[in-house]
């Protein structure tokens, strides 16, 4: 491995300095005292859980303007949704803080004694939650708040009670760094050993496979590329003892707008989708990748011709933000082109100027070749989008089916009941985490029915999420006690 690596401006590419990266025995040590953490977080009641949550999201709060200038000088996101994140993330954790002072992560289930013979008959058990283990999180490149080192997979996993290993994403290193020494102050104030969130750092792909591979490690979130998560999933599976892999991956979001609906709002819908494609520079996962049209008639064609043009003309006036990295921005140019390559044709595919962030780009394609190319199925990170014209609400399925697994499915135009319309929500539940009747999939509101997390390849677990309350749940698992005595059924789920 390199010893060291660069934190870089993402805008002009300057370096704005060198970092030293973990070695093998730095992770060894952060693992080890995570796990040297874990009998006493593990036994720590919701409202010390509670305390520690509500104190890092104020102190990142008190850290705002000097954290916020250098999360914009790493990865170009700007003040304005900087602010915003690191409020979403303050939130985040004071959720998880509410939640566990509430005693969501001690709930239990009692089930007295039956007598008489089995099967009516049953011994008095009790089901109860504890706490995976020691959690190595991966952070995310594109969300520097809150999908990164106090994101909520680390707000999630110290409210169940678990110790946390972060990995730092090499595309904001100094941010991370500052954010973990801010952690580090907070666990100071409240005499919390420093272990219970360590951070290892480098730019090789070595520090996070020896992460999880650590036998201290009991479970991985990650949040990242297909192909990352997929190689470090497969590492999680091949240790002696395999832990769970909790992955967000890549997902292209289809939007499926029924030609009704375009012929009544087709000008709003496409300024809506226009600024949901552009935003954050395309740099979301759930950015809507894939705009399925059905072109059942004569008619309905020339309605969704219409809007095509009118999302061209709106995307037209977006002006994306520098991409994260160069690195993305060179994938971003490799994956348009792999379109043209598999016979997709452009309706914008404007040249950015030498220096520029990237323009938006817009093309479309026959169901068909979209259902029979793969290319043309892989997600694009970046300000883009491939419209895909289906003749038929058959049609429009096969190309869900063809799409696989996706955190989002949005679909215009179903309000009214009818045979298509169950046909297009029950193809869209098939594959998604979450489906849309409104609106974009922009934007994932932390709540208690979020759901994001879709079967594969947009994520690992397609039973648990990665954002809202039931996040907690990954990094908990159930034991069942059986004929306890009397002073362990008194503690009413609260660990010991």
């Amino acid at each position: 491995m390199s010893t060291t690596f660069s934190s870089y401006n993402a805008r002009t590419g300057e370096v704005l300095g060198t970092l030293t990266a973990s070695t093998a025995a730095d992770i060894d040590a952060a693992a080890n005292a995570a796990a040297a953490a874990f009998p006493l977080w593990q036994a720590s009641s919701g409202a010390q859980r509670a305390t520690l949550l509500r104190a890092l999201a104020a102190g990142l709060e008190a850290g705002r303007e000097a954290l916020v200038a250098l999360a914009d000088q790493e990865t170009a996101l700007g003040p304005v949704r900087l602010n915003g994140e690191l409020d979403r993330t303050a939130f985040q954790l004071r959720r998880f803080a509410d939640i566990a002072e509430r005693g969501v992560p001690f709930e239990y289930v009692d089930d007295p004694a039956v007598a008489g013979a089995p099967p009516a008959g049953h011994p008095a058990m009790q089901r109860w939650s504890v706490p995976l283990g020691p959690v190595a999180m991966y952070a995310a490149s594109n969300f520097p708040f809150a999908f990164s080192v106090l994101g909520g997979d680390t707000a999630s996993a110290l409210a169940a009670g678990c110790p946390v290993v972060i990995k730092g994403h090499p595309g904001h290193p100094q941010l991370t760094r500052q954010t973990w020494e801010l952690i580090q102050q907070v666990l100071a104030a409240q005499k919390l050993p420093a272990g219970l969130v360590g951070l290892v750092q480098g730019a090789s792909n070595e520090v996070g496979v020896q992460l999880v591979r650590h036998p201290a490690m009991a479970a991985a979130a990650f949040t990242g590329s297909t192909r990352g998560g997929a190689a470090l999933a497969a590492e999680a599976a091949a240790r002696p003892r395999p832990i769970p892999f909790f992955g967000e991956l890549g997902s292209i979001n289809p939007v499926i707008a029924l030609p009704a609906e375009l012929q009544a709002k087709g000008a709003e819908l496409a300024t809506t989708l226009a600024g949901s494609i552009a935003l954050g520079c395309g740099q979301f996962c759930t950015n809507p990748g894939v705009v399925v049209l059905l072109d059942v008639d004569a008619e309905a064609r020339g309605i969704n011709d219409a809007f095509v043009q009118q999302l061209a003309q709106a995307l037209a006036g977006q002006n994306p933000h520098a991409m994260l990295t160069q690195g993305m921005r060179s994938n971003f140019e490799k994956g348009i082109a792999h379109w043209g390559e598999a016979g997709a044709s452009f309706v914008m595919h404007e040249v950015a100027a030498a220096g520029q962030p990237p323009r938006p780009v817009l093309a479309q394609v026959g169901a068909e070749a979209f259902i029979a190319k793969a290319a043309l199925r892989e997600e694009v990170f970046g300000p883009s989008s491939l419209v895909v014209r289906a003749a038929s609400v058959a049609q429009a399925l096969q190309v869900l089916q063809a799409v696989g697994g996706s955190l989002t499915v949005t679909v215009w135009g179903a309000q009214t009941e009818s045979s298509d319309a169950q046909a297009l929500v029950r193809g869209a539940m098939a594959i998604a985490g979450r489906v849309l009747f409104a609106g974009v999939p922009t934007g994932v509101a932390v709540t208690a029915a979020q759901q994001h997390g879709g079967p594969w390849p947009s994520s690992t677990r397609p039973e648990s999420t990665s954002v809202g309350d039931a996040a907690l749940a990954r990094f908990l698992r159930p034991v069942s006690l059986q004929d306890a005595p009397a002073w362990l059924v008194a503690r009413q789920g609260r660990p010991l």
